[in-house]
């Protein structure tokens, strides 16, 4: 039996025969709260389920050093960032946006929520009501952080995309741990963009059957394609990076305009 058939997010109930639709900003506000609340009245008008901003500052996340553990290789696709601090504080969105970001979306009546990478951003998060967190692949392994998040009893969402079964099953057991049992696994592949021969849909059935959990799908790839198929598949959340057209950020060529965001939704809704 999937856990906790019943819970929501928001208002939405979650595993209802109907994929949760997440667009992610990440750092597509191109550094001004202007365009994100832009963005967010746009993805209002397409009725996407949900925003999702990603909580760290570059100093939250990483160091500022030269060193060459915190280079990007040449061969990566942020390289002209040179090293990891700039490429997060490029892409970051401010702790001070925070509160204004919430009251403009309930203002809109449009739920937000965050990935959460330290304990500082999820004690800002709380105070603000934040109805769910998304624990990144990369923290798929910071059990601290999962058992915090976990104590909070609001829904989590865990992205796969670095991690191994034996990851997963760690971060779910420590979620099950905490008597908390809102989980849904997202299916990702971390690359950007994404290539559709590594994707492999058919793990959310894998790992809905292995963990007893709700399943969806991170999607990464250059276009909308795989998330429509994931939906048909049964994934009870889709989360894609949205973008305003001809603006420019880290994200920007990976992520769907809102247009075509609108015909994903529409696609899949007809589903």
């Amino acid at each position: 039996m999937i856990l906790n058939k019943n819970f929501k997010i928001g208002n939405i109930k979650i595993g209802a025969k109907r994929a949760f639709i997440v667009a992610e900003v990440s750092a597509n506000h191109c550094g001004k709260l202007s365009v994100l609340k832009k963005i967010i009245l746009k993805l209002k008008k397409i009725n996407v389920d949900a925003i999702k901003i990603q909580a760290y500052e570059a100093s939250t996340i990483t160091i500022n050093s030269h060193n060459k553990d915190f280079q990007i290789k040449s061969d990566n696709t942020w390289s002209k960032y040179n090293t990891l601090y700039n490429l997060y504080k490029t892409a970051e969105t401010p702790f001070k946006w925070y509160a204004e970001i919430f009251k403009f979306c309930k203002k809109n009546n449009i739920i937000v929520f965050a990935s959460v990478f330290d304990g500082k951003s999820l004690e800002l998060l709380e105070k603000l009501n934040c109805p769910a967190y998304k624990i990144a692949s990369p923290e798929i392994t910071d059990i601290p952080l999962i058992e915090k998040v976990s104590k909070t009893k609001k829904p989590i969402i865990i992205s796969t995309g670095l991690s191994d079964f034996k990851d997963l099953k760690l971060a779910i057991n420590s979620i099950k741990n905490q008597k908390n049992n809102k989980i849904v696994v997202l299916k990702c592949t971390s690359a950007y963009p994404a290539p559709i021969q590594e994707i492999n849909l058919k793990t959310m059935k894998d790992i809905r059957e292995k963990f007893k959990v709700h399943t969806g799908y991170s999607d990464h790839t250059m276009e909308n394609y795989t998330a429509i198929h994931a939906a048909s598949l049964g994934a009870c959340m889709i989360e894609r990076h949205v973008k305003l057209k001809n603006f420019k950020s880290v994200d920007s060529f990976f992520s769907s305009t809102i247009n075509d965001f609108a015909k994903m939704i529409e696609i899949i809704r007809i589903n």
